[in-house]
């Protein structure tokens, strides 16, 4: 998760961030070298007094100022294209959930069982123990197995929600009416946080997801245990 005065991205938990911290790095390598570029002609052009007519005039520079935003925008638009494509596909997924929002908690149906199904509110800060975090943790968090595909089915009930864990890569609206789909596979095991990333009213701040990922075993272990609990 995302800690004090930190710059960058999360660290990335799934395949598909991964690949999202890559291209943020390579766009923004593109943006830095542009801006030097420019910024030493804008100085040079300042500072100089001297004058060449073939800088004034000449179509040799015309052409390559003109070849070369196109040539740095493909650079660009490929690997975003190529994520794009990536963040949609959907391989024969190991387990379906579906997420439903409501103002304002989540609610986690694990369509693959019969009885697994449960609310998940946030923690008010005065119930918080050592070392939860506030705003952040859940009653009951949604627990996945780790390098397994999951597909999240996500709706809402009342008004528009976004369900969104930055470090899995993974943001989709949750709009009335509607079934969106998304899919991560964890690469490893941990707790990763995510809030509601769409304004749904007095209460948009307080609630927040929690996904757990474990290893299979002991998330076969943990299915049980709810399913003989409900």
């Amino acid at each position: 998760m995302a800690h004090p005065s930190q710059l960058g991205l999360q660290d990335a938990a799934s395949p598909v961030m991964e690949e999202l911290l890559h291209f943020h790095d390579h766009a923004l390598m593109i943006v830095l070298l542009i801006s030097v570029l420019v910024l030493y002609i804008i100085v040079s052009m300042v500072s100089t007094k001297l004058t060449d007519k073939y800088i004034l005039d000449s179509q040799e520079i015309e052409i390559v100022w003109t070849i070369l935003p196109a040539v740095i925008l493909i650079m660009i638009a490929l690997p975003s294209l190529r994520i794009l494509y990536l963040m949609d596909e959907i391989n024969d997924p190991h387990l379906t959930i579906k997420a439903m929002g409501h103002q304002w908690y989540w609610s986690y149906e694990y369509t693959d069982y019969e009885d697994l199904g449960f609310d998940s509110y946030m923690i008010p800060t005065q119930d918080l123990t050592p070392g939860q975090f506030r705003l952040l943790e859940t009653d009951h968090r949604m627990v996945v197995p780790m390098e397994s595909p999951v597909r999240v089915l996500v709706s809402a009930e009342d008004v528009l929600h976004s369900w969104a864990v930055p470090a899995l890569g993974v943001k989709m609206d949750a709009v009335p009416g509607r079934l969106n789909q998304t899919a991560f596979i964890t690469s490893r095991p941990g707790v990763f946080y995510g809030q509601c990333s769409e304004i749904c009213g007095a209460n948009h701040s307080f609630m927040p997801i929690v996904v757990e990922a474990v290893p299979l075993e002991h998330f076969e272990n943990w299915s049980s245990l709810m399913i003989e609990d409900a």
